[in-house]
């Protein structure tokens, strides 16, 4: 099997486009006193700009190749773990992080029951995928399949429903453009 994310972990953050990070802060509710995990966080690119805005932040990727990035980005609490059995206790998390990432895990749906799991009463879940309605999207998703990630693409209201699957409420936003999001609180 190919390890395309040990291949791509020193060259990652020049080869794909930074979120927005302004309107991760802003759907995450930040800043926030308490502790904020980005699950599939690979390199660390986005904890990096968020992490002043909590505090406490865990990036959590199965990459050991994207973590030694994140690491020498001063993220200093990197785990190993795949997104389908977190290893923290219920409830450890105010806020719960995903960006480009819920694709690539092997059981999206256990991956989100367990995002659920580790999220505190009163925190929040915001899960950035791309909008797989757009052309643009599509080509990227049979980009991934040739390149034989395994990746699995869903539609904004699929992951939306999943979500709400796990126990949450959940609400779907758009850019318009490639990325929409899945936001969620746990009451």
């Amino acid at each position: 099997m190919i390890d395309h994310f040990g291949l791509l972990a020193p060259l990652y953050d020049r080869l794909i486009k930074p979120p927005d990070t302004a309107r991760l802060q802003e759907l995450l509710g930040l800043p926030a006193p308490g502790a904020l995990l980005d699950v599939g966080g690979g390199t660390g690119r986005v904890a990096q700009q968020l992490q002043h805005l909590v505090d406490f932040l865990v990036v959590s990727d199965e990459s050991p190749a994207m973590l030694q990035q994140a690491r020498e980005k001063g993220l200093f609490h990197t785990v190993s773990s795949g997104a389908e059995r977190l290893p923290y206790p219920d409830e450890a998390f105010d806020r719960v992080l995903v960006v480009d990432a819920l694709h690539h895990f092997a059981d999206q749906q256990q991956a989100i029951a367990e995002l659920v799991r580790v999220l505190a009463s009163g925190g929040r879940l915001v899960i950035e995928e791309p909008d797989l309605k757009r052309l643009t999207v599509k080509f990227v998703a049979l980009a991934e399949k040739v390149a034989l990630m395994r990746s699995r693409f869903y539609y904004p209201q699929e992951i939306q429903q999943m979500v709400s699957n796990a126990g949450l409420q959940a609400r779907v936003e758009h850019d318009g453009q490639f990325a929409a999001w899945i936001v969620a609180g746990k009451a």
